[in-house]
């Protein structure tokens, strides 16, 4: 072999190493830059998951029957309540016998679903870091001051704006104190759902019929 083709296979070779470092420092940069596809809340009602059989809270209308832990209820009013860009709801229900509860329904971001009754001898006011109440002690979580729509019966002005303050205790317990417009504080206690304690029976819209 010559020089000439020495010196020409020499620096083929050094071509091709550099080729294949370019190569493999693009690929790592490629690596490196990919996006994160970390997965975001589920929806536990898309449409074919076997939770969409129990229906959806988040399209609860008045006139629905909504059973919970096997229990029917008619929905007879609710509230959509919006803080800044927050939005939940507040169901009204009521049961066989003539009693009265409420279903609050929010995604934050997953979907939480709390059976809320009220207690109206709880002689108790808000705004302590924590409050001690039948045998718990609960820890404000937030609280704050919101817009309401109202739909159905809900006892309430159309429209208006309310006060809140929220409590939770080690176990899980939920403690709530609301007040719609110049009403005094309504105390409620609440129990956390699974998705799988609600059904729901939507009613016929009459405009649809026929």
């Amino acid at each position: 072999m010559n020089g000439s083709v020495a010196y020409l296979v020499t620096a083929a070779g050094c071509l091709i190493a550099v080729a294949g470092i370019v190569v493999a420092v693009v690929a790592l940069r490629r690596t490196r830059t990919r996006p994160s596809r970390h997965p975001g809340p589920t929806d536990p009602f898309r449409d074919r998951d076997a939770d969409a059989l129990r229906g959806d809270p988040r399209r609860l209308r008045p006139g629905d029957i909504v059973e919970i832990r096997r229990v029917p209820y008619t929905l007879r009013g609710s509230v959509e309540l919006r803080e800044g860009s927050w939005t939940w709801w507040e169901h009204f229900l009521d049961d066989a016998s003539g009693g009265q509860l409420w279903l609050s329904v929010e995604e934050d971001p997953d979907l939480e679903l709390v059976l809320w009754r009220t207690d109206p001898d709880a002689a108790l006011t808000p705004g302590a870091p924590t409050v001690d109440f039948d045998g718990r002690r609960f820890t404000k979580e937030e609280s704050g001051h919101a817009r309401f729509t109202g739909t159905g019966t809900t006892g309430l002005d159309p429209t208006g704006a309310m006060r809140y303050f929220d409590y939770r205790s080690p176990d899980g317990a939920r403690l709530s104190f609301e007040a719609f417009g110049d009403a005094a504080w309504e105390v409620s206690r609440g129990d956390v759902l699974h998705r799988s304690d609600v059904m729901i029976y939507p009613q016929a819209d009459p405009g649809k019929v026929g």
